[in-house]
């Protein structure tokens, strides 16, 4: 699968980062302004998509690029985030948590 990807650093300004993991691992830790939708329930959930360009994350960039690949196909102005949400806190951006405990990406 063939789809744009940026790194962390390139993530456009401007674009909604569209966390698709599950619900466990965005509560373990998130962007803190990202907008979540669960790739297993992402076709059901598609209005909850925001408009505009996308940048698409999961943990190290497999979902999300099936994610980006299906927006694509839709017309959809998407690229994947290479490397995730683990590269996201190795980069030393901001995660937050939704429960106890220390924010971490899982």
């Amino acid at each position: 699968m063939n789809v744009p990807a940026v790194t962390v650093s390139e993530v456009p300004a401007g674009a909604t980062l569209l966390d698709v993991r599950e619900d466990e691992e965005w509560a373990a830790g998130h962007a803190p302004e990202a907008v979540h939708v669960p790739m297993s329930a992402f076709l059901e959930r598609l209005d909850q998509v925001p408009d505009g360009p996308l940048a698409v994350v999961c943990r190290v960039g497999g979902r999300s690029a099936q994610v980006t690949a299906y927006l694509r196909n839709q017309g959809r102005d998407a690229v994947n985030v290479t490397g995730g949400m683990l590269a996201w806190e190795a980069a030393g951006r901001p995660v937050v948590a939704d429960g106890p405990g220390p924010a971490q990406v899982v």
